[in-house]
């Protein structure tokens, strides 16, 4: 990924007076551009317009009055969920991962300040306001983004950082466990597998919520691949992480299944692969 890029979409504009007519033309182009289910999806084409969604929704950011909170805030979101998305799914540049995962961050931190209430629990403490957001993606993507961010800030997340994802997760399975098929259970369980236990590491909770993850939905295929990767792999439980991923692979196949979640089903069959190639599987 150039460089230019990553300083662009950090650049953020003069707010000037348009009319909402043209705000929403932007906001219009971007949604067609980010969009994944409306015709094939392309994996390694997307990145081209998940990148040009990105620069439309940040003009149409700052081209909207402060006093609409609504639709910053939408936009707010959208703008965390891209921003992970391309740092997951495309970047490798570190400095530029780095910094598309703090955009984020601020994105989804700012949509959350949106609320007044959240403003003043803050006020007396940032985990009570965390525990208290009302909006799960706005908390959910936060958590995410925050996630990401600590991968380069190793002292802030080992000093309250990582119980501020925690937070951020359980809160988003009390507000809606089904949010994007499973996806505030499948981030706690990851969490829970992945951090030491005197940080709110717990395997067997881990186990838990990917089970509760997979009943939501089977077919969102990262919950089965995140099971797979986090707990099985770790315990070395070749057998059921070979029969769990094969039926993942076997899901793949039809295209129904994957044209539901185009963009993170073909991240999640690309890993399940991987790890099959390492495993120890019967042929």
């Amino acid at each position: 990924m150039q460089r230019t890029f990553a300083a662009a979409i950090l650049v953020i504009g003069m707010t000037i007076a348009v009319s909402a007519t043209e705000v929403d033309a932007l906001i219009a182009e971007a949604d067609q551009l980010y969009d994944r289910w409306s015709g094939d999806f392309n994996y390694e084409t997307y990145q081209a317009d998940l990148e040009a969604a990105i620069h439309l929704y940040q003009q149409a950011l700052d081209l909207l009055p402060e006093e609409d909170i609504e639709a910053r805030f939408d936009l707010l979101v959208r703008l965390s969920q891209a921003c992970f998305e391309l740092g997951e799914g495309y970047l490798t540049d570190l400095d530029d991962i780095k910094a598309l995962h703090t955009l984020g961050r601020d994105y989804a931190l700012a949509a959350l300040r949106l609320d007044p209430d959240f403003v003043t629990t803050e006020g007396e403490s940032f985990r009570a306001a965390l525990y208290a957001a009302k909006d799960v993606g706005a908390i959910f993507w936060y958590g995410n983004t925050l996630g990401r961010y600590l991968e380069f800030h190793p002292i802030t997340a080992m000093m309250g950082g990582m119980r501020d994802i925690q937070a951020c997760f359980e809160r988003a399975v009390e507000l809606d466990p089904t949010y994007m098929d499973g996806a505030p259970l499948r981030s706690l369980g990851s969490f829970f597998a992945q951090v030491p236990d005197f940080i709110g590491g717990d395997m067997q909770q881990a186990e838990v919520v990917h089970q509760q993850a997979m009943a939501v939905s089977s077919t969102f295929l990262e919950n089965t691949v995140n099971w797979a990767d986090f707990v099985l792999m770790p315990l070395e439980n070749w057998a059921a992480l070979c029969t769990a991923l094969n039926s993942v692979l076997a899901l793949a196949e039809d295209p129904g299944i994957m044209a539901v979640w185009p963009f993170y089903n073909e991240r999640a069959l690309r890993r399940a692969r991987e790890i099959l190639d390492e495993a120890p599987c019967e042929p």
